[in-house]
């Protein structure tokens, strides 16, 4: 039942700025990693930033100082907060938690649907 629900992508230009939110809901028993990936046409998915449950960052080096990541465990949610965006973060941009359900299982990895952010120049 664990689902991921992005929103916040669009279309923006350059030097403008999105704030991309996820919320995981369901079964959830612990939520250790959540963060975002991306990937353009051609690409393979890569790693934009992660966060994890006890607040540790880590961020691509493309986005270091431009984007910021950070969650509500209560909430179970997750966010990037996207400043200065270049074309070059054009991508679709993809949800990711690491999800224990239950107390008594592995740990599994979540996906979002992903959302589409385009930035113009």
């Amino acid at each position: 039942q664990v689902q991921l629900v992005e929103s916040g992508g669009g279309l923006v230009q350059a030097g403008e700025s999105l704030r991309l939110s996820c919320a995981a809901s369901g079964s959830i028993f612990s939520t250790d990693v959540m963060g975002w990936y991306r990937q353009a046409p051609g690409n393979q998915r890569e790693l934009v930033a992660t966060i994890t449950s006890g607040g540790t960052t880590n961020y691509a080096d493309s986005v270091k100082g431009r984007f910021t990541i950070y969650r509500d465990n209560a909430n179970k949610a997750v966010y990037l907060r996207m400043s200065s965006l270049k074309p070059e973060d054009t991508a679709v941009y993809y949800c990711y938690a690491d999800i224990r359900q239950y107390s008594y299982v592995p740990r599994h990895e979540y996906w979002g649907q992903g959302t589409q952010v385009t930035v113009s120049s």
